[in-house]
């Protein structure tokens, strides 16, 4: 049938996901990084998304779409409210906000999980605890949005960095939010999703950990532009680690 539905156009949206929230029927998904309408039949075409999109991406347009289907829409409702098991879930793609033991856990207005973390068992000498304060982890992962980066030292490091330097979680990681990449092997230009990151939340500084490999640099060049792009003026440093471990 020929019947109005929202029209979402991909180069305008920034992945903000507020459409997402707006959308009571729970037509609208996030999907690599964009917003995108998963099914026809649980668009109602009265729009409550519309004046929710920043950047004004949603339309209306009249085309052959299925039929509304409100009982499905209340099904799947009764489904999302209906609470998860405990032991449900993937980590790998679930939004957490981790804290160490002995902070305060919980984000109020979010629903993002809170995990406390064990202590480790000592092995030869003292155990250093992870400080791993939020996840996922990959850029690629991470949601433009998230409650994890309001106020937060962003931390952008390319993978190695952690595996070259022993203390990096002590001296780097500690206190920051952080996010990981290697463009080398995921073979993408990191800086539209960052500048999305910089852009959505309020970032307070940006330290970039890369290796000395010449590859490296297209993580660093990518929080450059990223941050040009962005148009706001937070402070920006950079750390380079040799292939043996060293601050360069």
């Amino acid at each position: 049938m020929i019947r109005r539905v929202i029209h979402i156009d991909e180069a305008a949206c920034n992945g903000c996901g507020i459409c997402v929230k707006a959308c009571h029927e729970g037509a609208i998904g996030l999907v690599d990084g964009k917003a995108r309408l998963m099914r026809d039949d649980y668009c109602d075409g009265l729009g409550d998304c519309l004046p929710a999109c920043p950047t004004g991406a949603i339309t209306f347009v009249e085309r052959e779409a299925a039929a509304y289907d409100e009982a499905a829409v209340l099904a799947n409702k009764a489904k999302a409210a209906a609470p998860a098991p405990a032991a449900g879930g993937c980590p790998g793609s679930r939004m957490q906000v981790l804290r160490p033991a002995g902070q305060a856990s919980g984000c109020p207005g979010t629903r993002a999980q809170s995990i406390e973390h064990d202590a480790p068992e000592a092995t030869d000498g003292p155990a250093r605890p992870s400080e791993i304060s939020s996840w996922p982890l990959e850029i690629k992962l991470v949601p433009v949005r998230a409650p994890y980066f309001n106020g937060a030292d962003l931390l952008i490091a390319a993978d190695c960095t952690a595996f070259a330097y022993g203390d990096f979680h002590r001296d780097f990681m500690r206190g920051r939010t952080c996010v990981i990449g290697c463009p080398k092997l995921d073979g993408v230009d990191y800086s539209e999703k960052l500048q999305a990151i910089i852009e959505s939340n309020d970032i307070r500084s940006i330290t970039v950990c890369r290796m000395e490999v010449p590859c490296c640099g297209g993580l660093e060049m990518a929080a450059r532009n990223a941050l040009a792009r962005s148009g706001k003026g937070i402070p920006l440093s950079v750390t380079t680690f040799s292939v043996r471990g060293d601050i360069l």
